[in-house]
């Protein structure tokens, strides 16, 4: 992609948050990564630890996570999230050097890119799970992204010492300020105008230096948990290919903000040929949730037809598997078009040979859903999480088919047992929780657990709100001292936040 002139500020404030931070860093088509990209960085050193410690980088990560999960192009679904960051935490487990809980989520973009952000935050654009012919290929990027992570590029292009760098992290805190104080969408103008102003100056990238460090490193990774090397070199090819680059220059989406030159690319290779030959199994879940993504990410008509017509192209052409994942993405997009009828029919071809997969088995409850078929809905929620008991969105699809039926008090047992297992990594699950106490009589609960949904996203002051709610509803002396120790809590984190914004934009 060419770079473009700079769009006006109100342009860029509707397009939300990712694409406000996406201005602060002039890349339009790159959310929060210029944080990342720092040029000629120094040799790593315990200054930049000292500047940025983990734990900070990880409460501003936080911050912008918060803030972020309001902007459309955030992708909330938990099929995906639970594929890309259990692929994210296995390859940071062969890490070289010690690396926070990496967090991984989509982001709707047809663009091939993913981003860093500070605390070991990584968004994978639709447009990249679309694009990997191979889930080697897709793993490279996200090794590559979790090497920046690992050698703390981002902490230390934070802390430059020059005035652009520091005006640019003065701002991103002001308007994380003021969207604690008024909303998300004065974060995204704040944003956006700073962007504006970021953009007189420089664009950052990463030196060459800091991408030869982040390849091997994400190469070690991508080898040591089982994926195939090559699908390095056939990632940075392609993209090397489809960018037209030579050395780094011109271009844009990943390739730009990480310029894949002739040495590049060189040393990935000869890296690769002193390995020995691995050969690496896609799993079923790669082609389903692939095909899901080309559904998602389709915006208007023009790119739902695009999308329809590759699915269909790949139904005829391929088979076993993939024919299976493409009949589900056609599936998926009559079920999003509310055509319930020809979303039952591609489902069955979809399922034709006998192929199945948590993905199929989630639509089917949520077709029978749709049609009103609460009894349906329940009997297939329950047969597939027999069947994939580890599996979060079939989980969340049989409470929501208990509450469907009235059953709110298995409802509620179900989720606070599974609360105990994915509420870290689900948030949402306090949430279904709430929606049953409410039913079943139980307001104060309800809030008190509706304000865990809040706190594990990051909104606090949507957590005291609920909580102050609780306070006033309850007549119980000891409940009320356990939510004002609650409320305390939470004011403490809110607090803290504010407290480390407020350092970083005086900074």
């Amino acid at each position: 992609m060419k770079r473009r002139n700079t769009p006006s500020i109100c342009a860029i404030a509707k397009r939300g948050l990712i694409a406000g931070l996406c201005a602060s860093l002039a890349l339009p088509a790159v959310p929060v990564a210029a944080w990342a990209q720092p040029v000629g960085l120094p040799s790593m050193g315990t200054a930049s630890a000292s500047e940025l410690s983990p734990m900070l980088e990880r409460s501003l990560g936080q911050a912008i996570m918060a803030q972020g999960r309001r902007d459309p192009t955030y992708v909330d679904d938990s099929e995906l999230s639970q594929y890309l960051t259990t692929m994210g935490r296995k390859l940071a487990s062969y890490s070289p050097g010690a690396v926070p809980d990496v967090e991984m989520f989509g982001v709707r973009d047809p663009e091939i890119n993913a981003f860093a952000m500070p605390g070991g935050y990584i968004g994978v654009n639709t447009g990249l799970i679309v694009a990997a012919d191979s889930e080697s290929e897709l793993a490279a990027v996200l090794a590559h992204e979790i090497g920046h992570v690992v050698q703390r590029h981002i902490a230390r292009g934070m802390t430059q010492q020059n005035q652009n760098g520091m005006v640019m992290l003065a701002s991103l805190a002001g308007a994380l300020l003021a969207a604690l104080a008024g909303g998300g969408g004065n974060l995204a103008m704040g944003v956006a105008a700073f962007g504006q102003a970021a953009a007189i100056n420089r664009q950052l990238g990463f030196s060459r230096d800091a991408e030869r460090e982040a390849d091997r490193a994400g190469l070690q990774m991508l080898t040591k948990a089982g994926y195939d090397p090559g699908g390095m070199a056939q990632m940075f090819a392609r993209l090397m290919n489809a960018s037209r680059l030579n050395e780094g220059a011109g271009g844009g989406s990943w390739a730009s903000t990480h310029p894949l030159s002739i040495d590049r690319m060189s040393d990935v290779q000869n890296r690769i040929r002193s390995l020995p030959p691995r050969q690496h199994l896609d799993s079923d879940d790669f082609w389903y949730l692939r095909a899901k993504m080309r559904v998602v990410q389709g915006r208007d008509a023009l790119s739902l037809r695009s999308a329809e017509q590759q699915l269909r192209d790949e139904a005829r052409a391929l088979s076993g598997v993939r024919r299976s994942a493409a009949c589900y993405g056609l599936a998926l997009q009559a079920y999003t078009r509310n055509n319930l009828d020809e979303a039952e029919r591609e489902w069955k071809q979809a399922t034709a040979d006998g192929q199945n997969s948590p993905q199929l088995a989630k639509l089917s409850v949520d077709i029978a859903l749709a049609r009103k078929d609460t009894a349906r809905a329940l009997e297939l929620s329950q047969a597939a999480v027999r069947r994939w008991p580890d599996r979060r969105a079939l989980g969340m699809a049989y409470a929501t088919a208990l509450q469907a039926v009235g059953r709110h008090a298995d409802a509620q047992a179900y989720l606070r047992e599974k609360i105990k297992q994915w509420g870290a990594d689900e948030p949402a699950l306090y949430q279904m929780l709430a929606q049953s106490e409410e039913r079943t009589g139980k307001p104060v609960q309800a809030r008190r657990d509706l304000a865990q949904f809040y706190v594990q996203t990051g909104a606090y002051a949507a957590a005291e709100s609920q909580l102050q709610q609780a306070r006033g509803m309850s007549n119980d002396f000891y409940e009320q001292s356990q939510i004002d120790v609650e409320i305390k809590e939470v004011k403490d984190k809110l607090a803290e936040e504010r407290q480390l914004l407020e350092r970083f934009k005086s900074g």
